[in-house]
């Protein structure tokens, strides 16, 4: 049986100690991975809702708003701040440019 195991204790040893370093390496890295997708899983249950709507703010001091979008809109830019129900439907009524992609104005029932 364990035929091919060396013949001597000093050696045997050696073997026994290389093999533990190998295993505490791989519990390491498996603790590692079972965090890894814990910390995932609760980020990805406790990721916040996109908001309902987004206005789209321009460039400067005073960042004027520029368009309003649905919340998943893929067209709304990185400047941007979300906004209720109200306030969408107020800064369209009062001029603001509506989206074309996503449609604001139809889905807030707004006609012209």
């Amino acid at each position: 049986m364990f035929d091919d195991l060396p013949p001597d204790l000093e050696r045997l040893h050696t073997l026994r100690v290389w093999h533990a370093m190998w295993v505490r390496r791989i519990d390491t890295k498996i603790a590692a991975i079972v965090k890894r997708q814990a910390e995932e899983d609760h980020g990805r249950r406790n990721r916040p809702r996109p908001p309902e709507w987004i206005v789209e703010l321009g460039i400067g001091a005073r960042k004027p708003p520029l368009q309003v979008h649905a919340g998943d809109c893929y067209m709304a830019g990185q400047r941007r701040r979300p906004i209720d129900r109200d306030e969408a439907r107020r800064l369209i009524t009062s001029g603001l440019k509506a989206c074309t992609h996503c449609r604001p104005d139809v889905q807030l029932r707004i006609i012209d």
